[in-house]
């Protein structure tokens, strides 16, 4: 969930680590620090709040060095203040981590009655202790200690560790949080990582590091082992992302940006696996047979926050098109309660980084009892591609915006290919049928485009109504999940309190909550329940609420009962989500502009969720 870059090479260390940890400063923000060795020793700046800090203490103490590494803070254990900031210090040894250590009090106490002295509140300063008292009883060299230390330790890490007396030396290991080796451009350049835009400006070639492993680096190469068994071969991958594409491109926010892009993210997610007017449906690296698929009793959908919603959407998908049971679980609640799954079942997991701690936990544990995996995600050779059987990929490209946009269609997107593929070849699906819907998929990104050119419509709304203090989100069948989404975009980054209900449930309890002051999103799209929807509304009106219909651009109905209206084009309904959500997005975004929140990066969140 933190942010961290180290550097070896030719270049100056410390303007390498804060670019990077400019593209991180994303991924954690209370904090922020840097390392570098020069002449010996290690020389070290911290500041607490968001990267800006840390650059002006750099302006009044500049430094210099060799070889360095940097993080940018979200705080688990220890508040957020320049003491418990990374990095951390013990005798010759610095660390940087993101994860938690489980054990650091039990650790920490032993420690202490050896009569180290502890400087931070941070369970990370553990590892820098640790490492030390290797060194001082008598580790051969840093990789012999470092491995030591990390064999008495239990919990999740990824470390990048400096040794004072070694500035041509840099170590990472990892353990169910990310860490990448970047290769760089010239004769002695490494970066290690926990996200590719760290350093992608200076190397788009990478090894992804896998659970237990170790890399040490130095000017003349690097060396991986793996701590748990044998070593495994790493592969150099290639990233096709650019630089550019991780900046804002014009775009006020990165969010607005990301949103803008999905018709590009929603085609690029499509292009080669369907194409218009034809039936078949490509899914290489699904690792599932077509006798696979067919012999499946049941299909669990597991995932965390926005991706969640994006499963409840599969659910419809699934059952309707493949006609398959299907169920959605939370990946944070799913292995706590000893979860009935197990051969016959396929697991579909769902998350952007590949790195969400609770959904790999979930599928981890769906695994051990038996079931097929099958991952959804966007970033290739990330921990979930390489623990499922096969992987759908999404191909959004870097997400920076902390609020899901793009990420939530191309997954959206990658879920209705896959249930058409079922459908398909569980024979539920005829040949014209899956023509008819594969040509409904091809139509998609041009439907949204469609729905962004309508932004001002949704800007007005939000000046309309940017000052309420609640609003409530209603929709029905698989527009229900985009009523969740809706509500949880508005309060992720607007910090307006928001819920989002089946508009069936409205009278089991929040049309309490309604009244002049109380804002109403409905989505009326045209189905076969609109009639219920527009029953809705007129209840909501009754009591004096303020209707916000989004709505397809021919529903009269319900725009006449409207006080404000926000327009989508004609969608088929299987795929009405995808264009529902577009302006639910755009309304969250300008109601956050309005109010002076901070878009990209708003309070208390972070991009990837990678410790529970």
């Amino acid at each position: 969930m933190c942010g961290i870059i180290g550097y070896i090479g030719p270049k100056d260390p410390v303007e390498v680590i804060m670019e990077g940890l400019s593209r991180l400063e994303y991924r954690g923000y209370d904090s922020a620090g840097l390392a570098v060795i020069d002449q010996g020793g290690f020389v070290v700046r911290r500041a607490t709040g968001k990267l800006e800090g840390l650059r002006q203490r750099l302006a009044l103490e500049p430094v210099h060095g060799t070889i360095g590494m940097g993080h940018t803070r979200w705080a688990t254990h220890g508040r957020p203040c320049e003491a418990n900031a990374h990095p951390h210090l013990a005798g010759d040894v610095a660390v940087v981590h993101n994860g938690i250590i489980e054990n650091y009090l039990e650790l920490k106490r032993e420690l202490q009655a050896e009569g180290r002295q502890f400087s931070s509140d941070t369970d990370t300063e553990i590892v820098a202790h640790l490492v030390q008292r290797e060194l001082d009883h008598g580790a051969v060299d840093l990789p012999q200690a470092v491995s030591r230390a990390l064999g008495q330790i239990r919990g999740s890490y990824a470390l990048v560790i400096l040794d004072r007396r070694r500035p041509d030396l840099m170590i990472g290991a990892r353990k169910d949080s990310p860490l990448i080796l970047g290769l760089g451009q010239q004769p002695g350049e490494f970066f290690l990582a926990s996200d590719v835009p760290a350093f992608l400006s200076h190397s788009n070639q990478v090894v992804f590091l896998d659970d237990g492993d170790l890399v040490t680096i130095s000017h003349g190469g690097y060396q991986i082992e793996s701590l748990l068994g044998p070593a495994k071969e790493h592969a150099v991958t290639t990233i096709s992302w650019s630089p550019a594409m991780a900046e804002k491109a014009g775009f006020k926010h990165f969010m607005q940006k990301e949103i803008f892009e999905q018709p590009r993210a929603l085609t690029d997610t499509l292009t080669g696996r369907v194409k218009a007017g034809s039936e078949e449906i490509f899914l290489p690296d699904l690792g599932l047979s077509e006798g696979d698929l067919r012999q499946a009793k049941r299909m669990v959908l597991l995932a965390c926050g926005t991706s969640y919603h994006a499963a409840l959407v599969a659910k419809f998908a699934i059952e309707g098109l493949a006609r398959m049971p299907a169920e959605v679980d939370l990946g944070s609640e799913f292995r706590y309660r000893d979860p009935l799954v197990g051969p016959g079942d396929i697991v579909v997991a769902i998350s952007q980084s590949g790195e969400t701690a609770d959904t790999l936990a979930a599928v981890r544990e769906a695994r051990a009892k038996g079931a097929r995996a099958v991952g959804v995600c966007n970033v290739l050779g990330s921990t979930l591609t390489r623990e499922t059987d096969g992987v759908v990929y999404t191909h959004a490209g870097p997400e920076i915006g902390v609020a899901s946009t793009k990420a939530f269609t191309t997954q959206l997107m990658a879920l209705y290919i896959l249930a058409i593929h079922l459908g398909r070849t569980r024979g539920v699906l005829d040949a014209g049928a899956t023509r008819r819907l594969v040509d409904q998929l091809v139509l998609l990104p041009g439907l949204v485009q469609q729905t962004l050119e309508r932004e001002e419509e949704v800007r007005k709304v939000a000046e309309a109504y940017c000052q309420a203090s609640d609003f409530l989100y209603l929709g029905r069948g698989n527009c229900f999940p985009i009523a969740l989404e809706g509500a949880l975009k508005l309060k992720e980054i607007s910090y307006i309190h928001a819920e989002g209900y089946p508009a069936g449930e409205m009278k089991h309890g929040p049309i309490a909550l309604i009244d002049e002051k109380m804002p109403v999103v409905v989505l009326a799209n045209q189905t076969d329940v609109l009639e219920k929807v527009l029953s809705n509304m007129e209840e909501v009106r009754a009591r004096g609420g303020k209707l916000i219909a989004v709505t397809e651009e021919d529903n009269r109905s319900a725009q006449a009962l409207a006080d404000a209206i926000i327009t989508v084009p004609n969608t088929p309904p299987l795929l009405a989500p995808v264009t529902m959500v577009t302006p639910l997005q755009l309304l969250a975004y300008h109601v956050a502009v309005l109010r002076g929140t901070d878009v990209d990066q708003p309070r208390n969140l972070a991009k990837s969720v990678t410790v529970e």
